[in-house]
């Protein structure tokens, strides 16, 4: 099981860069960075608010994950509970 699912998450990564690391998904980074709050708090004085950036940010940093991190942090982060989604 253990090679099985560091495979799938080689793969996934392998998938996550073929489709950012592009000039095209770069200009969708570039988009997303903004929408996710990536580069400022997310803190708001309503509550709701303040949980919607965060959800949103929480996306940003597992796409910047999987474009950053080597095979072995990838595997260290999510490999305990890898789930073939």
């Amino acid at each position: 099981m253990t090679e099985k699912a560091r495979a799938f998450l080689k793969e996934r990564q392998h998938n996550y860069r073929t489709t950012f690391n592009t000039p095209t998904g770069e200009l969708v980074l570039k988009d997303l960075a903004k929408f996710c709050r990536a580069h400022e708090t997310t803190f708001h004085e309503n509550d709701r608010a303040h949980v919607l950036a965060e959800g949103r940010r929480e996306v940003w940093l597992r796409i910047q994950q999987h474009l950053k991190m080597t095979d072995e942090e990838i595997w260290a982060l999510f490999g305990q509970g890898v789930r073939y989604e």
